[in-house]
């Protein structure tokens, strides 16, 4: 399934110093393809498409934000509408 995740931080949180916003999310995960990813770097907000296996998985691919970040995650898909 696909999921749209936009996450984002306060300027006093901003892992800007710390090695950016690759700090925020685990490219690791198990069962987490990045799609895309995308910043709104001014505004403090990165936006990623992700398929995953899981909720569980997704929330293991934004768990090293956890701590400064709050995220919506929103399920997508690629086909469209039927009438």
């Amino acid at each position: 399934m696909l999921f749209h995740i936009t996450q984002s931080h306060s300027a006093e949180n901003c892992p800007k110093d710390e090695g950016g916003s690759s700090v925020l999310f685990n490219k690791d995960a198990e069962g987490v393809e990045l799609r895309a990813m995308y910043g709104a770097f001014a505004e403090h907000v990165v936006y990623y498409v992700v398929e995953a296996d899981s909720m569980k998985a997704v929330n293991q691919f934004l768990m090293p934000g956890f701590k400064r970040c709050e995220c919506v995650i929103t399920p997508v898909m690629e086909e469209s509408m039927v009438k």
